[in-house]
């Protein structure tokens, strides 16, 4: 039971690879156990703790916490502080930025109007699809039948979408403005060189 993290990141690597759990038979030699009894054990354990369930035909699936990650204390930006390896939490991502499952859609973004907010091209932003906005909110507005993504802000009494770039004007719609949704969260992948 002491390696059950170490058996846990295993599991995660190979679905990461795969796409899915492996048999019994295969988690036996992935985790070099000499017979299926402590696998029958590990998957109990680990369906007690949310991390496994299984599919209506029997196989092992993801369980609601198996993409639980570690949440360490914090990281200074500024001065270096010491060290420390102080678990705090641990969460999903899924889970942490996605409130409504039916109603969040993943955008990728393009272009560099938004770059003073920290959104850059290649960025992928977290939308929940509402038609209400505030002022303020980072929306996904259709203008004119185009996506744009902006702040929503008001001047003289009607809405406006503004840039976090000055190289771009503010957008004053003409005609009808449509709110397709409220940013939020991001997201970037950086690449390992």
């Amino acid at each position: 039971m002491g390696n059950d993290q170490d058996y846990l990141a295993k599991l995660q690597d190979y679905y990461a690879d795969h796409g899915v759990l492996p048999s019994y038979a295969t988690i036996m030699t992935l985790l070099g156990l000499r017979s299926k009894s402590p696998v029958a054990a590990l998957v109990a354990r680990f369906r007690l703790q949310g991390l496994l369930e299984f599919t209506p035909d029997k196989r092992l699936r993801p369980g609601a916490r198996f993409f639980e990650r570690t949440v360490y204390d914090s990281v200074r930006a500024g001065f270096p502080s010491p060290a420390s390896d102080d678990q705090r939490d641990a969460l999903t991502i899924d889970a942490y930025l996605v409130e409504r499952p039916s109603q969040t859609v993943l955008v990728r973004v393009k272009g560099d109007s938004m770059i003073d907010a920290g959104i850059h091209s290649g960025d992928t932003v977290i939308v929940e699809k509402n038609a209400a906005a505030n002022v303020g909110d980072l929306v996904i507005a259709i203008v004119d039948n185009e996506f744009t993504l902006k702040t929503l802000d008001r001047e003289e009494g009607k809405f406006i979408l503004r840039p976090a770039n000055p190289a771009y004007p503010i957008i004053r719609p003409k005609g009808e403005m449509e709110i397709f949704g409220v940013v939020v969260g991001q997201y970037r992948k950086y690449k390992r060189r």
